[in-house]
C-alpha cells in the first residue's frame, strides 16, 4: 500500500538511522539511481524543510533499501526449507502477476478490465487502442472515444516508431506507447499518471513497456479463442476466401538478433490470392510468397495449398528444391507463382528458388537491383526440376520479395506501378524507418496510385539480414 508523503519522510528519516551511511554517501547512491536535486536540497528534505516530487523520494527511498538489503544479507540466518516469496501486493510485479494470472481464464472481452486494474497498481490511468487490419486507424477498446489515424496523431507516431511519445502539459500528460507481442504491431497503449509521478521518469517507461508488451502477448493468444478484440479490429465485412488466408498467415513482422522479417498485404479485407510464410530460427530464416494469380475460389485454394505444401516440407526439414517438389506435387495441376527461399546467417547467402514469379530484390546502400534467378523456371505446380540461385548479404541490405499486384498497378492514365514505383519507396523508406512500417508504406503506395481500389492482391514481404539497426528501445 502506498504511503502518504509525511509518512515515506519519517519512515525514510528512521531507516536511513539505520542504513550506515553518511549523508553524502546517501546522496551518491541516489545521485546514481538518476536523481536530481542536491546535496542541501536533500538534507532540507530529511528535515522537513521542503518536500520533493514522488519519483525523487522513490529514488531516495529505494537507495536506503539497496544499503538495507546489504547489510542483511552479510549474515542471514539460514532456514530449514526454501522459503518462496509470497504473491506481490503492489508495484510493477503486482501488476504483471496480476494480470498474467487474470487472463487464465479469461475472454477477450475481460482484458481491458485487468490492464485498468494493473495500471493503477503502477499508479497509472491506462487505456488501448488496437490497429485496424488496414494499418490506418486506431480503434478504442472501450467506448465514449473515438478512433485516432496512425499517420497524423501522437498515438500514431508511436505505433509507426515503436517508441514512446510523450503529449500533454501539467495535469494532463500522457505516454503512448506500442502494444507489442514480441515485434508485431497491434496498436497502442495510452498510460497517464494519477499519482504525481513524473511521466518523463525513465523506470515509468520501463513500467509501460513491460505492461505493453505482457498486454500484447495476451491479446493474441485469446483472439485465438474469441473474437471480441478481433472484432474491434476489423472495420470491414470479410469474405470465406479472405478468412481462409488470414487464418493460414503468420505475423506480419518477427524477428531475432540476427535477422528481422515484416509483410504487409492488401487489400487487407479483400485478399483471395496471395499468402506468405516464414520461420527463424537463431542463426537462419526461410520465407516464401505465392501467389495464384486467380481471385476466383479455385485460386484461393491454390494459394492455401501451397503454403500448406511448403510448410509441410519445410517442418520436415527438406532443402529448397525438395520444397519446390512438394508444393508441385500438391498442386495437382492448379498453377501458382512464387519464390520460395532461406537465409542463412553463419554463411551470409541467400538461397532462392524461383517459379514464374518476379525475383527478389535487393537494396543495397541506396540501390535497388532485381536478384536474378538461377534458370527462368515455370509456376508452382508444373513439375520440373528447379535450381537454387545464391547470392551474399552484408549488413544493411533489405531483400524484397511481391506479387505482380506490386509491380502491375495502375493509375487512371494506365501507368503501371512497376518495379521503378517499388524501388522508390523502397530506397525512401527502408532506411529510415522500422522494417515493418516500410512494409506498410508500400502496400500504402500501391493503394494510392490506384487511387485505393486496387485491382489485384498487393503482398510485399521484407528481410533485413543481421538485424534491425533501426529498432527502437521498444521495439
Amino acid at each position: 500500500m502506498a504511503a502518504t508523503e509525511e509518512e515515506q519522510r519519517h519512515r525514510l528519516v528512521r531507516c536511513f538511522q539505520h542504513a550506515d551511511l553518511t549523508l553524502e554517501q546517501l546522496w551518491m547512491r541516489y545521485f546514481a539511481l538518476g536523481g536530481d536535486v542536491d546535496l542541501f536540497e536533500l538534507d532540507a528534505y530529511l528535515n522537513g524543510a521542503m518536500p520533493l516530487p514522488g519519483v525523487q523520494r522513490d529514488m531516495l527511498a529505494h537507495a536506503v533499501n539497496e544499503r538495507l538489503d546489504e547489510l542483511l544479507g552479510r549474515d542471514r540466518v539460514p532456514y530449514s526449507r526454501p522459503v518462496r516469496q509470497a504473491h506481490p501486493v503492489s508495484g510493477p510485479l503486482a501488476a504483471l502477476v496480476d494480470l498474467l494470472e487474470g487472463a487464465h481464464r479469461a475472454p477477450p472481452e475481460r482484458l481491458p478490465s485487468l490492464l485498468d486494474a494493473a495500471g493503477r497498481a503502477l499508479g497509472l490511468r491506462v487505456g488501448v487502442y488496437l490497429a485496424d487490419y488496414t494499418q490506418q486507424t486506431l480503434v478504442p477498446v472501450r467506448g465514449g472515444r473515438g478512433p485516432l489515424e496512425i499517420d497524423s496523431t501522437p498515438a500514431g507516431r508511436a505505433f509507426r516508431a515503436g517508441d514512446v511519445v510523450l503529449t500533454g502539459e501539467a495535469e494532463d500528460v500522457r505516454l503512448w506507447a506500442p502494444l507489442l507481442d514480441g515485434v508485431e504491431r497491434l496498436g497502442v497503449l495510452e498510460a497517464q499518471p494519477i499519482d504525481g509521478t513524473d511521466p518523463r521518469d525513465p523506470l515509468l517507461r520501463d513500467q509501460c513497456r513491460w505492461l505493453a508488451y505482457l498486454f500484447g502477448h495476451l491479446v493474441t493468444i485469446t483472439t485465438h479463442y474469441g473474437d471480441g478484440l478481433d472484432r474491434i479490429r476489423r472495420r470491414e465485412h470479410r469474405g470465406p476466401a479472405t478468412e481462409l488466408l488470414w487464418a493460414a498467415l503468420p505475423p506480419l513482422t518477427a524477428a531475432t538478433d540476427t535477422v528481422t522479417i515484416a509483410a504487409a498485404t492488401e487489400p487487407a479485407y479483400d485478399i483471395t490470392s496471395d499468402v506468405f510464410d516464414y520461420a527463424l530460427s537463431e542463426t537462419s530464416v526461410s520465407f516464401a510468397i505465392f501467389d495464384a494469380g486467380s481471385h476466383d475460389s479455385a485460386g484461393t485454394l491454390a494459394a492455401a495449398i501451397a503454403l500448406s505444401a511448403y510448410r509441410a516440407a519445410r517442418h520436415d526439414g527438406l532443402g529448397l528444391e525438395e520444397q519446390a517438389r512438394a508444393v508441385d506435387e500438391a498442386l495437382g495441376g492448379a498453377t501458382v507463382s512464387g519464390v520460395i527461399g532461406r537465409f542463412d546467417a553463419g554463411t551470409g547467402r541467400l538461397a532462392h528458388v524461383t517459379a514464374g514469379h518476379p525475383p527478389p530484390v535487393l537494396l543495397r546502400n541506396g540501390t535497388t537491383a532485381e536478384l536474378p534467378a538461377a534458370d527462368p523456371a515455370p509456376p508452382f505446380g508444373r513439375r520440373t526440376d528447379r535450381l537454387t540461385a545464391e547470392h551474399p548479404l552484408q549488413r544493411g541490405d533489405v531483400v524484397a520479395l511481391y506479387t505482380d499486384g506490386i509491380s502491375g498497378a495502375r493509375d487512371c492514365d494506365g501507368r503501371t506501378f512497376g518495379l521503378p514505383g517499388l524501388a522508390r519507396v523502397l530506397e525512401r523508406e527502408s532506411p529510415a524507418r522500422l522494417l515493418p512500417e516500410a512494409a506498410r508504406r508500400i502496400t500504402q503506395a500501391v493503394a494510392a496510385h490506384q487511387n485505393g481500389d486496387l485491382a489485384d492482391d498487393a503482398t510485399v514481404l521484407l528481410l533485413r539480414p543481421f538485424g534491425d539497426g533501426r529498432s527502437s528501445g521498444w521495439f
